[in-house]
């Protein structure tokens, strides 16, 4: 069952750090934003395979959006 990633915030995309196909463990970084001149990591929240990565460097998200889905 993929697990689905989504922003929690308004916030821009500061840095990609994970790829689709990467192996990620519980609290591995997948995207760091930035909101209100301060970053925050986006981890994966179970162990998994990236299946796809939804937002580039630059990026504006908002609350709900969709980051990464883990499988």
């Amino acid at each position: 069952m993929a697990e689905e990633i989504r922003a929690e915030m308004v916030a821009n995309v500061w840095k990609v750090v994970a790829s689709a196909g990467d192996s990620v463990s519980e609290g591995d970084t997948l995207v760091i934003l930035e909101s209100m001149k301060m970053e925050i990591p986006v981890v994966a929240e179970s162990d998994g395979v990236v299946q796809q990565i939804a937002v580039n460097e630059g990026d504006v998200v908002q609350d709900g959006d969709l980051i990464a889905v883990i499988g």
